[in-house]
């Protein structure tokens, strides 16, 4: 385990990002940098996108004689005099240790582990602003979900930030629903995380990962001291900064104490492709189980479609990311079934997959009607998956997630789809 001991120097953590998933991962940081002060410092910068609010009647803090309830303030101002994000996490206490900051130059600065927690299209602008006021050797955490996919390629979010950056990047994904986990109600995650060979002064024990897997670290020549590989086995572009010997190693033990709370449950693994990919093309899966209960067929039906998604879910990843991807990180980990079964019985996707069979509506109509703006994610994925599929002469080989595509285009019928899951 992770002891500060010989170190000198400890971690500064920042999240960057202050969502209703921002925040609740926020409140966990901190309340683990105060748990463990031998290793982080105790005050967690949060970069907040600045806006002006009023505190809203419905909470607590709203008192009619009060300016925070009649005059708009900026939220970051808000966040840091109640310990509460009134906005995106009403109700939830924060640690007075947990700091918000409009600045996202002076809220990185000097940090050496960064919490990623944004929407993905952000991503690009935000790291162009970030990378010349990060310490260099800096490591990073994506808790963005799913991947970015065209037909072209299929790109991790993590590795994007990494390049970006210049720095490593693992990646957090599991059945976590912001307001329950924020709510202290128990939930697991899976950090995936392959420390850089550079950093493995204590290589992460075999025993932290999938059966039958061995971390990165304990497999390159360490002679290679500023390349990693990537999720494909290549070199990566990166040429990563050795951390000072002051600060602690960064791998899976400390990790697990600076996300793991008691009704937060941490399982470390190594492979970043799996965890990424499980928490993008569950999302397809979902709408095809949403399909199924519109109609009425039941639990069995349900069942059905979860079992041959997560079957089609391991078969990409280890088709397309077979130097790193593992069978258990979909079979085993929060980031893989759990989740799969919690989006397939009440999230966003199933919900409105759900609702536009029963309405006799395109599922178009019912985001509209029902998400205030916000977009789903399993469409465009959908759509994604299947082009990038076709370009490679594979869509044949994927019936579930192109038959899922071809319903939502209006090329097939919901109630073909246990036609379309046989395939060919």
């Amino acid at each position: 385990m992770a002891t500060l001991g010989v170190h000198s120097k400890k971690h500064k953590v920042t999240v960057v990002g202050s969502g209703n998933w921002g925040s609740a991962i926020a409140k966990i940081v901190a309340e683990n940098t105060k748990a463990h002060a031998d290793l982080f410092q105790e005050e967690v910068q949060m970069w907040v996108f600045e806006e002006e609010i009023t505190v809203p009647r419905t909470s607590k803090h709203y008192d009619a004689g009060s300016k925070f309830s009649t005059e708009p303030h900026k939220l970051t101002k808000l966040i840091n005099h109640f310990h509460e994000n009134v906005k995106y996490l009403p109700g939830i206490a924060l640690p007075s240790n947990l700091i918000a900051n409009p600045s996202l130059q002076h809220s990185v600065h000097d940090s050496t582990i960064l919490i990623f927690n944004l929407p993905h299209q952000f991503i690009g602008g935000l790291c162009d602003q970030m990378k010349d006021h990060i310490i260099p050797y800096a490591r990073g955490v994506s808790c963005i979900k799913g991947v970015s996919v065209d037909s072209e390629d299929v790109r991790l979010f993590s590795e994007s930030i990494g390049e970006k950056l210049g720095i490593y990047c693992g990646a957090l994904s599991g059945a976590n629903i912001a307001n329950e986990v924020a709510q202290e109600k128990f939930s697991e995650t899976t950090i995936a995380y392959d420390p850089p060979p550079m950093d493995s002064r204590n290589p992460t024990p075999q025993a932290t990962t999938p059966k039958g897997t061995t971390p990165q670290s304990s497999q390159l020549d360490l002679s290679a001291i500023n390349e990693h590989k990537d999720t494909r086995g290549k070199t990566s572009k990166v040429k990563l900064i050795i951390p000072p010997p002051e600060l602690p190693p960064i791998d899976h033990s400390l990790l697990k104490l600076l996300f793991h709370r008691p009704y937060f449950h941490v399982q470390v693994v190594s492979d970043v492709a799996g965890v990424s990919l499980g928490g993008a093309l569950k999302n397809i899966v979902a709408i095809a189980t949403g399909f199924v209960a519109g109609l009425g067929w039941g639990d069995n039906a349900k069942a059905a479609v979860m079992r041959v998604g997560l079957l089609e879910m391991v078969k990409f990843g280890k088709m397309f990311f077979s130097n790193s991807v593992h069978t258990g990180t979909f079979t085993e980990e929060s980031a893989g079934v759990a989740d799969l079964i919690t989006s397939c019985s009440g999230g966003r996707n199933y919900r409105c997959a759900k609702m536009s069979v029963e309405r006799k509506v395109s599922i178009g109509e019912v985001e509209k009607e029902e998400l205030n703006g916000q977009m789903l994610q399993g469409t465009s994925t959908a759509k994604d998956v299947y082009e990038f599929l076709k370009a490679r002469g594979k869509d044949d080989e994927f019936p579930l997630l192109v038959g899922t595509y071809r319903i939502l285009q209006g090329e097939a019928k919901v109630e073909d789809l246990p036609d379309l899951m046989v395939g060919k």
